[in-house]
């Protein structure tokens, strides 16, 4: 069953997709992960991110696979199980090996270090709407580490949206709503498209100009706005994550100390309506402790 053959989706398949989502949803309750980072200054966290999304991504479908009892509690699909499979669309794919590898649905799933300097997660979906199965979803899964700087992976609940209605969402963004004064169009595949391609299959809509590379980024259409701005206010270590990204971005890059130091005392002056002179202090120092930890000065 591909989903894509048909407009219409059957009650038992609607289901599955339905409790699928509920599963995704209920991650972090089950996420556990045996990686333990540490001894990595928080500039270079950002360049291990494709690593780690790619682990973090494995062990979310360990864990699907695990909590069948959300997704199949009538024992429906008890011969399907999630697989990953890199380089292909989707990356993970509800299969039966028992009926010929017949696959049920599809979930592209990207990791996302929610505390990177950009603020937003660098997922580029570009296939064409018709390559996404009815069922398809996209599932994208924020996570920091325990300790901020160190420690295992910390997973919150994802942004879950179906893939195909967010495929022609993105097409339409980019030639309707998008303010630009280049070319809008888009390219589409020469050959008839279907869903689960095989890995050399042209399915790829691509832009007549697009500068800078940004067709596919979901992130900036507005499509995922609620779920980021919910995501970076999560508190970590009882700090927002905007503020942590706010804070490991001023030491990105080379700076005057003393101008860093200005920069938090004005910040601080801010938020501090409640603390005392000492504990302002106090917190001060802390913070620029922790500067030159992520600065390397």
């Amino acid at each position: 069953m591909d989903g894509g053959e048909s407009e219409a989706v059957p009650d038992r398949a609607a289901r599955l997709r339905e409790r699928v989502e509920e599963a995704l949803n209920a991650l972090p309750a089950h996420f556990r992960s045996a990686t333990i980072i540490e001894g990595v200054q928080a500039t270079d966290l950002f360049a291990l991110n494709s690593l780690l999304a790619t682990t973090i991504e494995a062990r979310v479908v360990e864990v699907l696979n695990m909590t069948r009892e959300v997704w199949d509690p009538e024992g429906e699909w008890s011969t399907y199980s999630f697989e990953r499979q890199a380089q292909t669309f989707p990356d993970v794919r509800l299969v039966s090996r028992g009926r010929g590898s017949d696959i049920a649905l599809g979930i592209e799933l990207k990791g996302w270090y929610l505390l990177a300097k950009e603020g937003v997660p660098s997922l580029r979906m570009t296939v064409n709407p018709s390559a996404c199965a009815r069922l398809d979803l996209i599932a994208v899964v924020p996570w920091y580490l325990s300790n901020v700087l160190s420690g295992a992976p910390v997973v919150l609940p994802p942004w879950v949206y179906p893939a195909r209605e967010a495929a022609e969402y993105r097409n339409h963004w980019w030639t309707e709503v998008r303010v630009t004064t280049a070319d809008p169009g888009i390219i589409h595949p020469s050959r008839p498209v279907h869903p689960y391609p095989n890995k050399a299959d042209e399915v790829v809509d691509r832009p007549v100009s697009d500068r800078g590379g940004n067709f596919g980024r979901l992130a900036r259409t507005g499509l995922m706005d609620d779920f980021l701005q919910t995501s970076r206010r999560y508190p970590i270590a009882g700090i927002a994550a905007e503020h942590w990204i706010q804070f490991f971005r001023i030491y990105s890059e080379p700076k005057d100390h003393a101008k860093i130091d200005e920069w938090l005392e004005r910040r601080l002056s801010r938020m501090s309506a409640g603390l005392t002179e000492e504990d302002t202090r106090r917190v001060l120092q802390l913070l620029r402790e922790l500067g030159r930890l992520v600065g390397g000065g």
